[in-house]
């Protein structure tokens, strides 16, 4: 059948199992809204207050679900505007499909009025793009982004159309979806052999597990070898909830602001097994004396990886499930219960202050109501840390946070993008009031599409960590961080139809959150704490990360 260039993309996204679209629209792609009008049976579109919100509910749609989050945007500024949300996907692999408009062809390249070569812009931030000028090569590029999108490392990928394009008309023939990972699995049985020899013949092994585990889902066979082998597991920001929080061989967040058990367990392993994650600054600290007492096994699915910040003694390539499965059959079932009992001792006990209206209690109000079938998504700053420290993270795609790119404005999108995805789930929004301020204007969103979310806002009138580390590495001097216009938050989201509270005590807090049975439309919470409050332990920039602060 023959379809016009609009329909076609539309066909295309529905042989995928598409179903939602964020967007926003423009001059470039009105035709693809005008074919969109006829399929709104088959497509739920959330328009956006900006385009970057709109890229962020795509990235928080996929992390949450595991399928490909599809946004639209027009040319020229509406592109543009894509731009940070696609490099936080890129950072954090997280699959998306990134439609841009164009304007026609025969306009190209002469600075038309909302031109930009956002193919351009957008190469080192996306795994790839397109640019599509011809009609007849749409539905074919479209299948290939899929694949792209999810084939081995994950990633985002943007197609621009031109107008005409969508617009003009050709042949149609529909095609089974290809909308599978398949990553490469080329795994040497004597690499595998070596990597498990190693692993039993430790006496203080260590898994330092990250976000490639969730992407993968090999959190069970993750858990599998943690229990066969008795080995305890530290996370990555990323890698938090794939292994239950609460789990005895689980030591929570590794790095700069890493637990001191899971920091000096690293520091004092004999084998350090990376697991899907990349050896972040955040994570090593200073490169050279970073776990200088073990051999270390790499296990990822990029190769490019492999010794661009820690040079490992075995690397295993590959499909990570497939990798970790394999693996599991070759390792000896082991007792090292006195060795998690050394580890577990060197946690600092800081049970002080359990009745003050801290951070860490205003997360364990939130943990104890939301525990079960919740999601959680955090802006970043001081309260991103807090919550990734503190928040008992039990499922692998629980935690929805930007870490590589560490992009202010991301929670409020991601979190809209999280309940569309999950609509039986409950999603708490962490946020503090340096990051609300970049996107609060997606709370026209939340309110024209009522999204049930609680929207948690950890306000100490400045940019907090900037402030801390102002405090602890420039001799406090604070300059420009201190928020001293203040904003009446309540009547911010009252102005958009959201309830909002303040409040300053954790029983004022803990009678709110306990008549919420099930949250049914969106909820504001302002919680007021001092701006001195700080994330502890910190490592100083560029030093081991068992040189820990707990005070400065």
């Amino acid at each position: 059948m023959y379809l016009t260039g609009a329909q076609i993309v539309l066909e295309c996204l529905k042989e995928h199992n598409v179903d939602v679209l964020f967007g926003y629209p423009g001059g470039a792609v009105i035709p693809l809204y005008d074919a969109l009008y006829d399929e709104r049976n088959n497509f739920m579109h959330i328009r956006t207050a900006h385009e970057q919100g709109a890229v962020h509910g795509a990235d928080g749609y996929s992390r949450s679900t595991g399928k490909v989050g599809v946004c639209i945007a027009t040319s020229g500024p509406g592109a543009t505007n894509t731009i940070t949300g696609i490099a936080t996907a890129y950072m954090d692999s997280t699959p998306l499909l990134v439609i841009t408009g164009q304007v026609p062809s025969n306009l190209l390249g002469r600075d038309s009025f909302q031109e930009i070569d956002i193919t351009g812009v957008t190469i080192p931030i996306t795994k790839n793009n397109y640019l599509v000028k011809n009609v007849e090569l749409l539905a074919p590029t479209l299948r290939e982004a899929f694949k792209v999108a999810v084939s081995d490392r994950p990633g985002p990928v943007l197609v621009d159309i031109t107008k005409d394009v969508f617009l003009s008309k050709t042949e149609y023939v529909k095609c089974e979806s290809e909308y599978k990972n398949d990553s490469f699995d080329l795994i040497e049985d004597d690499v595998l052999k070596r990597a498990a020899k190693l692993i039993n013949d430790s006496k203080r092994p260590v898994i330092y597990a990250g976000g490639g585990v969730k992407i993968a889902k090999a959190s069970d066979v993750l858990i599998k070898i943690a229990k066969k082998a008795c080995i305890p597991v530290v996370n990555t920001l990323m890698g938090l909830g794939t292994i239950p929080r609460n789990d005895e061989l689980s030591l929570g967040l590794v790095g700069m602001h890493g637990f001191r058990e899971a920091n000096l367990a690293v520091s004092n392993s004999d084998l350090l097994i990376a697991i899907g994650a990349r050896f972040s600054d955040r994570v090593v600290g200073k490169n050279d004396s970073f776990a200088k007492k073990a051999k270390i096994i790499h296990i990822d699915i990029d190769e490019s990886e492999f010794g661009k910040n820690v040079k490992p003694d075995i690397y295993i390539a590959g499909n990570l499930k497939s990798s970790l499965e394999k693996l599991y059959s070759l390792i000896e079932e082991k007792d090292r219960k006195s060795y998690i009992e050394e580890i577990r001792g060197y946690a600092v006990s800081n049970n002080n202050d359990e009745g003050s209206f801290l951070p860490k209690n205003i997360i364990g109000i939130l943990n104890k109501k939301f525990d079960e079938n919740c999601f959680v998504a955090t802006d970043v700053g001081q309260h991103q840390m807090w919550t990734a420290q503190h928040w008992k993270f039990k499922s692998e795609r629980g935690f929805i946070t930007s870490g590589g790119l560490g992009t202010m404005g991301f929670g409020l999108g991601a979190a809209i993008g999280c309940k569309i995805g999950n609509p039986d789930s409950d999603v708490v929004l962490i946020t503090g009031d340096g990051s609300f301020r970049m996107n609060c204007n997606e709370l026209a969103t939340v309110s024209k599409y009522n999204i049930p979310i609680l929207i948690v806002l950890m306000n100490n009138k400045t940019l907090g960590m900037v402030r801390q580390w102002q405090r602890m590495f420039s001799n406090k001097r604070y300059s420009e961080t201190d928020v001293t216009d203040d904003v009446d938050y309540i009547k911010l989201v009252n102005a958009y139809g959201i309830e909002g509270f303040k409040v300053n005590t954790l029983d004022e807090l803990n009678s709110i959150v306990s008549k919420i049975n099930k949250l049914t439309k969106p909820l504001f919470i302002q919680c007021d704490i001092e701006k001195n409050e700080s994330v502890y332990p910190i490592v100083p920039p560029g030093m081991p990360i068992e040189n820990m602060l707990f005070e400065g």
